[in-house]
């Protein structure tokens, strides 16, 4: 007996030494879990503080210390954002104008992403570094030409004016085109020796197989259309025609005077919609981002 001793000693020195990395990376793992509810919470509290004065009454808006959950239900907000300006026509007018651009991004984008991609033609790869710059301008430099455009075609103060210059995409064309590269050519070719034509081979071969790119762009397109404040305070006049960004501004009232609760009811209001498309689209968002470190 005396003589396993010390192999079960030994034994068990080692099943303590090799269960401490095991321990170690347990630890690891609670201690990110509660890094990441952090941060969960310090993301979500603005959202959870904004519905909970959305049901208050305006003069408990500012109360100390601030309320995270509701401590009153005045659904009466809610119903006051539809009696003093026109909200629906305001969210019909921002998912107007968001789905046809997202549309007309899907179309236009992913045909030049095709044919940066899979036609060889004089200039190419130049034509493509033009578009790709781009993505170096700011819109804000852009405003003046397309105000003048704009108004020479006799488009300011319609939806149009909103439209048409956000359907050329240069960060569409670009991941859709980098999805596309990634696609082996015997695709076309095994198409093409069956008889197919081009505009067949880009419809049914190679765009389904870059829809992970065409769902995130599409994603950030309708999210980035929904909360364009800038160009809609530039070409939009007539009031009905307002979209949801601007449209709150006359929520606010004149130096902001307006019920606070009721503002905060329609900024909960405006997040629906594009929380809606985010929720279903989402799962082809992770699959798009997921193959974003694409070869050039």
């Amino acid at each position: 007996m005396d003589a396993h001793k010390p192999a079960y000693a030994a034994n068990s020195v080692i099943g303590v030494k090799a269960g401490r990395p095991g321990a170690r990376i347990k630890a690891r793992t609670v201690l990110l879990y509660i890094v990441l509810l952090l941060v969960a919470a310090y993301m979500i509290i603005p959202f959870l503080w904004i519905f909970s004065t959305s049901l208050r009454l305006a003069k408990d808006s500012f109360a100390l210390p601030p309320a995270i959950f509701p401590t009153s239900f005045v659904w009466e907000n809610y119903q006051e954002v539809f009696e003093k300006v026109p909200f629906a026509a305001f969210i019909t007018n921002s998912i107007k104008i968001a789905a046809i651009v997202v549309i007309g991004h899907v179309l236009i984008s992913s045909m030049a992403a095709f044919a940066f991609s899979r036609i060889k033609f004089p200039g190419r790869d130049v034509i493509f570094l033009v578009f790709l710059s781009g993505l170096m301008i700011p819109s804000q430099v852009t405003i003046i030409p397309q105000f003048i455009l704009i108004s020479k075609l006799g488009l300011v103060d319609t939806h149009w004016a909103i439209i048409l210059p956000a359907l050329i995409n240069p960060l569409g064309i670009f991941m859709i085109r980098q999805m596309m590269l990634t696609i082996p050519h015997s695709y076309d070719e095994a198409a093409y020796m069956d008889g197919a034509n081009r505009m067949w081979v880009f419809l049914k071969v190679i765009l389904p197989m870059a829809f992970p790119a065409v769902s995130v762009t599409s994603v950030l397109l309708f999210i980035a259309n929904w909360n364009d404040f800038f160009r809609p305070l530039i070409f939009l006049n007539t009031y009905e025609k307002m979209t949801l960004p601007l449209g709150m501004t006359v929520l606010t009232g004149l130096f902001g005077t307006g019920n606070l609760s009721a503002v905060l009811a329609g900024v909960t209001l405006s997040l629906i919609p594009p929380l809606l498309f985010y929720m279903f689209g989402q799962k082809y968002l992770i699959e798009g981002l997921s193959v974003g470190g694409l070869k050039i």
